[in-house]
């Protein structure tokens, strides 16, 4: 016998289907996104200015916040202890110091390798001539960057080592001003911050990347958030490919908007950085961690890691359209 308040079967799906979309949604519209980028972060830096991830994000109820950082540890740092939920764009490097200190983290995607856009600079009436000039000289360099492998990777074509050099840890704003003032004989560091050097200081690359570094920049995100949240991930994939290929294909619209953002450089400054970069944006594939490897084992060799690193134990997250 039915119950004398049951609900007809029909009517109670119905009411039970409606309580589940209620539910969705109210936890969907709960969903944040904290966002960590640098200044350097090209293409989150469009976004972020042009408003279209928060457009394209607000359908799906999700909130957006930035976080900035001066540099990609402390931004890796922030995303292990989880203070944010997803980086901009770093090194190739962070990764790896992010892993010896216990972090577990999702790579969600890469830039194919633009190895001209991190260089060793030099002021313009430097005597230096070669790589195996930097043997007993000062240099600034940014600690876990991408420049960082570079030096290192320059040092041994030159038959040299750390051991043979005063490394100076220093952010780019701080490194910038050591090279102008000539408190350290050379600078390693990447775009904007090359071409910055060359176009307002009159400085020179000794050498950039070619045949030392390939350079990728990843985009990371924590586990948690990636397994939780893998159509938010979708979503901010698709816009960095968009906007990739919007920033390469137009130039001078994009050092316009990026120049005020990058301490007000000029229009010509931003095309010759971005000139350097590819800017095309791919999922990480498991052969890729190789070069990755490369750089956790080197940085072991030169007691700049605690421990080894098995930079394939990390997590990988793909699109759908893969």
């Amino acid at each position: 016998m039915r119950q004398p308040h049951a609900l007809p079967r029909r009517l109670s799906l119905s009411v039970l289907a409606v309580l589940a979309l209620g539910m969705a949604c109210n936890a969907l519209a709960d969903t944040s996104l904290r966002i960590g980028y640098q200044k350097s972060s090209t293409l989150l830096a469009v976004l972020k200015a042009q408003g279209t991830l928060e457009k394209q994000l607000a359908g799906q109820g999700v909130n957006i916040t930035w976080h900035e950082f001066t540099s990609g540890l402390p931004l890796a740092e922030s995303l292990n202890v989880g203070n944010v939920d997803i980086s901009a764009d770093v090194a190739d490097t962070v990764p790896v110091f992010a892993q010896a200190a216990g972090a577990k983290l999702t790579y969600f995607a890469t830039e194919t390798p633009s190895p001209a856009a991190q260089s060793i600079v030099i002021p313009k009436d430097s005597p230096l001539k070669s790589l195996a000039d930097l043997k007993g000289k000062r240099i600034a360099v940014t600690k876990a960057a991408g420049s960082h492998y570079l030096l290192i990777a320059a040092l041994r074509e030159a038959g040299l080592s750390f051991a043979d050099i005063q490394p100076v840890y220093l952010t780019p704003a701080d490194g910038r001003a050591a090279l102008e003032t000539a408190k350290v004989d050379a600078w390693v560091t990447w775009e904007p911050f090359v071409a910055s050097a060359e176009r307002q200081q009159g400085a020179r690359v000794l050498h950039d990347g070619q045949g030392l570094a390939s350079y990728r920049r990843y985009y990371l995100a924590s586990n948690d958030y990636a397994k939780a949240h893998p159509e938010v991930l979708q979503q901010v994939f698709s816009e960095l490919q968009k906007t990739g290929t919007w920033v390469k294909a137009h130039p001078q619209q994009a050092a316009q908007l990026l120049g005020p953002l990058w301490g007000n450089l000029d229009v010509p400054t931003v095309e010759l950085a971005n000139s350097r970069r590819t800017y095309r944006v791919e999922a990480v594939q498991p052969e890729a961690l190789g070069e990755q490897q490369k750089i956790a084992d080197t940085f072991y060799q030169e007691k700049l890691l605690p421990k080894p690193v098995d930079a394939r134990a990390v997590q990988l997250w793909s699109p759908k359209h893969l």
